[in-house]
């Protein structure tokens, strides 16, 4: 038999393919159990997804997931507590070994979440309180968050201000934003909040411009909205614009997009400042923190997330217009080393 160069291409190829397949095998090897075999199934059961952060957030949660080889279920709820409840159910069903637990609220979490640890099922919790010590808590350290925040807040306006407030009790991370906020009014006493409002229903930033509008004719003294969840700014913003006001009144917020940067450069645009850490690094913590624990290791009760305060005056200066721009000029913001065992694959390497 003649040996062709097409015969010999094909070999060569043949080669490269199994010593990739061995490499990979070699990888996965050298992970812990269940991770050095496939078959990995994890559920990530959300409660809200509108909006940029969210997207964000759940594309970091895929990008990990594929990094570990682990065959990753979506489930979402859109808002609906008692769904999300289910879901948790159906996660169970499924015959998933891990759950990320997505927001929510703690009476409708709580039950479900110990049913999925009574089910032999490790479980992770993002941005809602199931009160269950054998479940760690991911955390974007959100009083830090509103602690940047407010502090730009007092460096630019001062120590005496009149304030807008947007807020809805219940949800973990803004519960924990309120105290920072709480404290810093006890601290201040020239800081005065005025009004208070605040919705989550869908489109949520239409939803708080409609409530905003309101709030801005009856309180024209207003000139700082401290707003902390990207979609209360941006709905804050539009009554803001569309009440010419832009110029008289600040905004400062938790959490940022594209969008949201966009909006921040905006000539004469009212939003200040935000503090925000990178939402698909915390997808990709929230995963690694279940690997470690479907690997027998400990990642701490409180897994957090540390955040990177973002100016409007930052923006323009370093031409900051998208993620992309502000991961590689903020590199604090492109990476976060929690839960990051030496084994676990880093799905930001190049």
């Amino acid at each position: 038999m003649s040996i062709t160069r097409r015969l010999l291409g094909k070999a060569a190829l043949g080669l490269a393919g199994a010593a990739l397949l061995m490499q990979g095998t070699a990888l996965a090897a050298d992970r812990p159990a269940p991770f050095d075999k496939p078959g990995v199934k994890i559920a990530l059961v959300r409660y809200l997804s509108t909006g940029d952060f969210f997207q964000a957030y759940l594309s970091g949660v895929e990008a990990q997931a594929k990094a570990l080889g682990v065959d990753l279920r979506v489930l979402d709820s859109r808002q609906d507590a008692a769904l999300q409840a289910d879901m948790v159910d159906q996660a169970i069903a499924l015959g998933v070994q891990g759950i990320i637990i997505q927001h929510g609220l703690t009476e409708s979490m709580k039950d479900a979440a110990q049913r999925a640890v009574d089910a032999g099922i490790k479980v992770v919790a993002f941005d809602v309180n199931v009160e269950n010590p054998k479940i760690p808590q991911i955390e974007q350290s959100d009083k830090d968050l509103a602690k940047l925040a407010l502090e730009q807040a007092v460096k630019d306006n001062g120590e005496s201000w009149k304030a807008g407030y947007v807020y809805v009790a219940g949800i973990a991370p803004l519960d924990r934003r309120n105290e920072t906020w709480v404290d810093v009014k006890k601290k201040n006493a020239g800081i005065s909040e005025v009004a208070q409002f605040g919705t989550l229903d869908n489109p949520i930033a239409n939803s708080v411009a409609n409530q905003a509008r309101s709030v801005l004719q009856a309180h024209p003294d207003i000139n700082v909205m401290f707003a902390p969840y990207d979609e209360f700014a941006k709905g804050v913003k539009i009554a803001v614009d569309e009440a010419g006001l832009n110029k008289k009144i600040k905004i400062y917020s938790a959490d940022i997009s594209t969008s949201d940067i966009s909006a921040m450069r905006e000539a004469d645009s009212a939003w200040a400042a935000t503090a925000a850490t990178n939402p698909a690094v915390v997808g990709q913590v929230s995963v690694r923190a279940l690997a470690q624990l479907l690997a027998g290791e400990d990642p701490g009760h409180n897994v957090i997330v540390p955040p990177t305060l973002i100016t409007q005056k930052e923006l323009i200066d370093k031409d900051i217009k998208n993620m992309e721009d502000l991961s590689a000029k903020l590199p604090q913001f492109a990476h976060a080393d929690v839960a990051m065992p030496a084994w676990m694959p880093n799905p930001n390497a190049k």
